[in-house]
């Protein structure tokens, strides 16, 4: 075998990794096991969406997650290890999960380095159960990544996470990292060239507007007369395209669009990408600090900055939105404390998106070592500004006035380390997408005071803005 004089290099300049390899393997020799051995290095600049877009297959499952005002970006490609749960127990099951799978991982990554090391990626459904049999997504998955590129602050970091055993090939193993760098390398210049064919598409509303309005009379009267003070309705716009959708150009736009939201995708393995711009972080950990939005109460941008002011002022003094804000911003801090931490709540803010402007509170709280992220997302998930309140009696309400599944909608997905730190959003202004095509979700919150034709709008210039970017 004639080795490249590059390759050479690199052999010589990590040599320690190779050695770390084949100590892995005596060890696996001498007790008869397998091991997950996960190497972080850091490698030129790249962009992890044209990474996506190259290497992923369509019967891999994968993960992107982009969120450009922290110049973050993380692509996960195939699993090494993965988990499918429906129930009750799914929480709990996939935070034992990521524990059992921790103790059989030795990391080699040069620490301090942002996105080094083994990351589980997670997403969940709405419901822990789906109604609809055929629903594309099992109501919770669970992976370890094969590989995973990540940038943070133009630094860029590629983990192979493989498996190690006793008759594993290490020089073998050793080529296949060699040959991704140079793959990936390949990309660097790469700006994926998009064939622009324009596409016809056909939309059809998969609960019409006089449905949509009667159910929301129909909530305001249960709102006056029973526990319930808010519900959250959803609407969904079932689109189809002479064209396939093409993932890489429809997360490229999003991410131009809505450079303030987060940017996701997650795919089955089987063809079906669940993908969206959400503008609410459900928690983030860094560092055992916990940040969580409470993000509820909304009014559309002006077209100038004297209208924009308006539309401001009128959400921030409206008695009905800050109510609906409050909901949510006291259901978060009691069910923080229900688990022992102590939140703080930060004082209030607008935070404005291109075509939308929310009431926004940040709250913190310091988490402790023994307490998992997903032990928090289990206490959160959903909060009232996705399902409604009181939580339960909301959820039953929802199941009854929607007719169709929700799925990945208003749902947690995100990644968790193996120090305890994560960064999970809410699934919103979301689209499922399978070849050509798709179903776009979006809703509003319904409490006393709210106008049927106004909810109706607020939710149509939520599909509007997904529809344009996907098209």
């Amino acid at each position: 075998m004639t080795v490249s004089p590059c390759r050479n290099n690199f052999l010589v300049e990590h040599k320690d990794l190779y050695q770390f390899l084949s100590t892995v393997q005596e060890n696996c020799l001498k007790n008869n096991c397998r091991q997950i051995v996960s190497i972080s290095l850091e490698i030129d600049l790249v962009d992890p969406l044209v990474v996506l877009d190259k290497l992923a297959q369509p019967n891999e499952i994968n993960f992107y997650f982009e969120n450009k005002g922290k110049g973050e970006a993380i692509a996960a490609i195939d699993a090494v290890s993965k988990l499918h749960i429906d129930g009750m127990e799914r929480f709990s099951k996939a935070e034992y999960f990521i524990k059992n799978s921790l103790k059989n991982i030795i990391s080699f990554d040069k620490k301090n380095q942002p996105f080094a090391g083994p990351h589980f990626f997670c997403y969940f459904s709405f419901f822990h159960q789906n109604s609809q049999a055929d629903y594309p997504f099992p109501s919770a998955t669970i992976f370890l990544p094969r590989w995973q590129i990540a940038v943070k602050n133009q630094r860029c970091i590629l983990v192979m996470n493989t498996i190690i055993n006793s008759s594993a090939n290490i020089s073998r193993v050793w080529q296949t990292l060699w040959g991704k760098i140079e793959t990936i390398n390949s990309l660097k210049y790469d700006s994926p060239h998009i064939d622009y064919f324009p596409a016809k598409i056909s939309k059809n509303s998969v609960t019409n507007s006089n449905k949509f309005k009667s159910s929301v009379l129909s909530v305001l009267e249960k709102i006056h007369s029973s526990h319930l003070s808010k519900i959250v309705l959803a609407d969904a716009l079932d689109v189809i395209s002479t064209n396939h959708f093409n993932l890489f150009k429809s997360l490229n736009n999003l991410r131009r669009i809505h450079p303030n939201c987060y940017i996701f995708s997650t795919s089955n393995g089987k063809g079906q990408n669940f993908i969206g711009a959400s503008p609410e972080r459900l928690i983030s950990i860094h560092q055992q600090q916990l940040i969580t939005d409470a993000l509820a109460g909304s009014a559309p941008r002006g077209r100038t900055p004297s209208e924009d002011a308006v539309h401001a002022n009128r959400l921030l003094s409206s008695v009905k939105e800050r109510h609906e804000h409050l909901l949510v911003i006291d259901f978060i801090t009691q069910r923080l404390s229900q688990i022992g931490l102590l939140p703080q709540v930060l004082p209030p803010r607008l935070r404005q998106l291109s075509n939308i402007q929310h009431l926004w509170t940040p709250i913190s709280a310091l988490v402790p070592a023994n307490v998992h992220p997903l032990k928090i997302v289990a206490q959160l998930h959903p909060t009232p500004a996705v399902a409604g309140a009181a939580r339960d009696v909301a959820c039953a309400e929802i199941r009854r006035y929607e007719n169709f599944e929700r799925g990945l909608y208003a749902a947690p997905l995100g990644w968790v380390d193996s120090e305890g730190n994560c960064e999970f959003i809410v699934g919103i202004r979301s689209a499922l997408i399978d070849g050509d095509r798709a179903r776009l979700y979006a809703g509003a919150g319904i409490v006393a005071g709210s106008d049927p034709e106004k909810e109706f709008a607020e939710v149509q210039l939520k599909l509007q803005a997904l529809l344009k970017a996907l098209v």
